[in-house]
């Protein structure tokens, strides 16, 4: 079984964590980003996309199951998520997780 590929935050390389720089990085790195905001109680079932894609927090907590393990992701934190990989996660906590959708 594959393990999570989690990237965290470099302040001294990437600069203060907003979502233009976390945005700017993954464009760097060839993606197309998406901004979304999803309130405490929010969850995702198990889904997989059609293509290879990763996700960043830039705040809150979002929990996040993939590959059979769970973790939580933190600002700053980023996951791939493969092509046609099964996950799920939920938000976590009483604050709103500012999201960035990276394929």
């Amino acid at each position: 079984m594959s393990e999570p590929k989690i990237e965290h935050w470099d302040e001294a390389k990437d600069g203060v964590l907003n979502a233009e720089n976390m945005m700017n990085k993954l464009q760097k790195e060839g993606y197309s980003c998406t901004q979304y905001t999803f309130t405490p109680g929010t969850t995702f079932s198990d889904h997989s996309h059609g293509v290879s894609k990763k996700d960043a927090i830039i705040s809150g907590e979002f929990q996040f199951t993939i590959y059979g393990k769970t973790i939580v992701l933190h600002p700053g934190d980023t996951v791939e998520v493969p092509k046609g990989t099964v996950h799920s996660a939920e938000v976590v906590g009483k604050n709103s997780v500012v999201f960035i959708d990276a394929s």
